[in-house]
């Protein structure tokens, strides 16, 4: 952790509500006028997309699994080297993955590869990551322990399930049958590495729905933000006004000592008014708490 070079990372799985968050932060950087320092979390991938379909294939024939959520596919060691370079120096490198075509056409490369490493800018006020590891801890790295700020952006899991079969049927084309075989592939990694972050972060938003999700593999649409309850949860944090988000957030009501529900349609509001000040007193050098 760093109180001249801070680092607030994101993280939480493909359509959890990444977005959402990142849009949050970038609106309150430009209120306080900071300047970040911006990495993705895709860009610490080991493979490009031909690679790693073809390191699924071998893995499969070894009677193995491999996927995006654990350490054959990511790069653990080149991320808390990033992060602990930035804390120290505030300097670092970075590189993209390139998703989609409109991504990758801007430099004439084929979508699912990246783009050559640059340094960071120089004279960042702070570092923003999104991506999946920002929390991540292992016998040989940890992660977490150079995040200043930790912010965990999950759903339910029946929910995340239908958010990815909806997005990879309709967008990717991937039948329904190869989703839940990407789900059943994915589950050791994702028990390993992604759930123990959120009992690591400072702030949790879990999404709800309020609508039935209990098959999700026979969902035909997401549940709508006014069809869910975001849960949000602090750990370690002091001086939380309770009674002012209460105030602020309509419909929204407190369910235990750290913890405040919100309906889903609030839920940009509610990041910018519990993160603001977190990320005012970061950037005036003060740590938010010890972990």
């Amino acid at each position: 952790m760093s109180r001249t070079h801070p680092i607030i990372a994101v993280t939480g799985s493909s359509g959890a509500g990444t977005t959402t968050t990142s849009q949050a932060f970038r609106k309150i950087f430009q209120q306080l006028d900071a300047v970040p320092a911006i990495i993705e979390g895709d860009s610490f991938h080991r493979y490009t997309r031909p690679e790693m379909d073809a390191a699924i294939r071998k893995a499969r024939e070894q009677g193995r699994h491999i996927s995006y959520f654990g350490p054959e596919a990511n790069d653990f060691g080149l991320l808390e080297s990033t992060f602990r370079q930035y804390s120290e120096s505030g300097s670092g490198e970075r590189r993209k993955y390139l998703h989609t075509y409109d991504e990758a056409v801007p430099y004439n490369q084929l979508p699912g590869t990246f783009t050559p490493r640059e340094a960071l800018p120089a004279g960042t006020d702070v570092l923003f990551y999104e991506g999946l590891h920002g929390g991540v801890v292992t016998p040989e790295h940890d992660i977490a322990g150079h995040v200043d700020l930790l912010v965990g952006v999950v759903p339910i899991v029946n929910l995340e399930w239908i958010q990815k079969l909806v997005r990879d049927t309709n967008d990717r084309g991937h039948s329904r049958e190869a989703v839940m075989d990407s789900v059943v592939r994915s589950m050791d990694d994702y028990i390993r590495y992604i759930t123990p972050q959120f009992s690591r972060t400072h702030i949790n938003f879990q999404r709800v729905p309020t609508v039935d999700t209990s098959n999700p593999f026979s969902a035909k649409s997401i549940p709508s933000q006014d069809e869910s309850f975001t849960v949000i949860r602090f750990r370690g944090l002091k001086k939380i006004d309770f009674p002012y988000l209460l105030s602020m957030l309509q419909g929204s009501f407190i369910s235990a000592s750290n913890t405040i529900v919100v309906p889903g349609g609030k839920l940009g509001l509610a990041m910018e008014l519990i993160m603001a000040p977190l990320a005012e007193q970061l950037l005036q050098g003060k740590q938010i708490n010890k972990r």
